[in-house]
Order: structure tokens, then C-alpha cells, then sequence
């Protein structure tokens, strides 16, 4: 079996995440383990912000148009709910 190592996706890295700051949160973990998941953490974070600028960096290329980056409003939930703000 090849021991390829597959990059984990955004949302597994996220779901990770979110499991270590519940482990830490517990403030049960001897300090060597709790000090593994921070290390661990930072990682993930780091890993998860790279993605998202990748993400973001995608979408203003996408969105490029005669050489202009065309910003477009994020419709929130507030703009599903008829509050103009």
C-alpha cells in the first residue's frame, strides 16, 4: 500500500479543529497532550486560513471583468430578512 499523504480538505481540517478546542475546552488533557493539541490547533488554523485566501484569490479571478475586479455584495441573513440595515 503507498503511503501517499492525502492534503485533508477544508471542511475535515475545520472538523478537526473544532474537536481539539473541545479537548482543551474539557481542561482535562494532561499538559504534554494539551500542549500537542494547541500545537496541533495552530496548525489546522494556519492550514484553514491558507485555504480560504486560496478560495478568496479564486473568486476575485473568477470575477474579473476587463481587467477590473467587480466587488460584489455578500448577501447575508439580514438581506434574507427584508432588513435593508
Amino acid at each position: 500500500m503507498a503511503a501517499k499523504k492525502k492534503a485533508a480538505t477544508f471542511e475535515s481540517a475545520l472538523e478537526e479543529l473544532e474537536q481539539l478546542v473541545e479537548r482543551l475546552e474539557s481542561g482535562d488533557l494532561p499538559l504534554d497532550e494539551a500542549l500537542a493539541d494547541f500545537e496541533r490547533g495552530v496548525k489546522l488554523t494556519r492550514e484553514c486560513q491558507k485555504k480560504l485566501a486560496n478560495a478568496e484569490q479564486k473568486v476575485k479571478i473568477l470575477m474579473e471583468e476587463n481587467g477590473q475586479v467587480q466587488e460584489l455584495p455578500f448577501d447575508t441573513d439580514e438581506d434574507l430578512t427584508g432588513d435593508a440595515g
